[in-house]
């Protein structure tokens, strides 16, 4: 399974070059994304196209051809397979046919995002694939998503993306985002700041509502679950002890949950 450049080709590792070099036929998404990356670096290898419609007989031709001893180098068309890309069906196949299936990392707009967003990440993040497209269920995708004690990383669309931050605005417009566009490419954008904000800046240029997004939202902890006592008592500790024991110290005691008083403090702790 081998993780490929989601823009930028110099992103390719040297081991993922040398998978596909080795490799005596290349299973991909799409056979024509695949041949444009094999070219770019003069490799010459039979291809045999998996995409999602195809993938689950696809993957028992990759894993008999596993079995007979060839070498199946599979990619998508960006990233690593499986990440909201096929993939799962062949790595499923190739093990339930008792061989190997080898990971080569790489390339992953989630975790691209995810490493520059400046998010709290200490609970945790979920990966939530793509935002539904019907509007009750992006509702209720997001609101739930809001209830979460951990960052959502979830895909949009280009001709979703203003409905989706509106959705969202409507439910919270103080909800911390961070808007990732077009990573690694050309016009590449990070930007952080409340739904309320993040649907001015898309509103205000329709070129920006362009490209293919990953959101990372992250909600605030609700005032009302820290009440003051459990306030006074994690600043106290706070002021001895570093801030994820502070947290752990006050949730044992008060019975809050340490999540919450851990990012309370961080909140805090930003704020001066």
């Amino acid at each position: 399974m081998v993780a490929t450049p989601i823009g930028n080709l110099a992103d390719i590792s040297l081991r993922a070059l040398a998978a596909l070099h080795h490799a005596d036929r290349v299973a991909a998404e799409d056979t024509r994304v695949a041949q444009r990356l094999l070219d770019a670096y003069g490799l010459h290898k039979p291809t045999l196209r998996c995409d999602r419609h195809r993938e689950a007989q696809a993957a028992q031709h990759v894993a008999a051809a596993v079995a007979a001893g060839q070498r199946v180098a599979f990619v998508s068309d960006a990233g690593t397979p499986g990440i909201s890309d096929p993939g799962s069906r062949i790595a499923a196949a190739v093990h339930a046919a008792g061989l190997r299936v080898l990971p080569i990392p790489g390339a992953s707009a989630v975790t691209a995002a995810l490493s520059a967003s400046g998010l709290d990440l200490q609970t945790g993040y979920c990966f939530a694939g793509f935002a539904p497209d019907k509007p009750a269920a992006l509702r209720r995708f997001l609101q739930n998503a809001l209830q979460q004690p951990r960052v959502t990383v979830f895909f949009e669309a280009p001709h979703r993306i203003l409905d989706c931050v509106q959705t969202l605005c409507a439910l919270d417009a103080q909800a911390r985002l961070v808007l990732a566009k077009e990573l690694s490419k050309r016009f590449e954008t990070l930007l952080p700041g409340s739904a309320q904000d993040l649907l001015a800046w898309l509103q205000a240029d329709a070129k920006r509502q362009q490209g293919e997004f990953v959101l990372l939202l992250q909600p605030q902890p609700a005032a009302a679950e820290l009440d003051a006592d459990a306030l006074r008592l994690l600043q106290r500790l706070a002021q001895e002890l570093p801030a994820s024991r502070a947290a752990a110290v006050a949730a044992d005691l008060t019975g809050v949950q340490r999540d919450l008083l851990y990012r309370w403090l961080l909140d805090h702790k930003a704020d001066g």
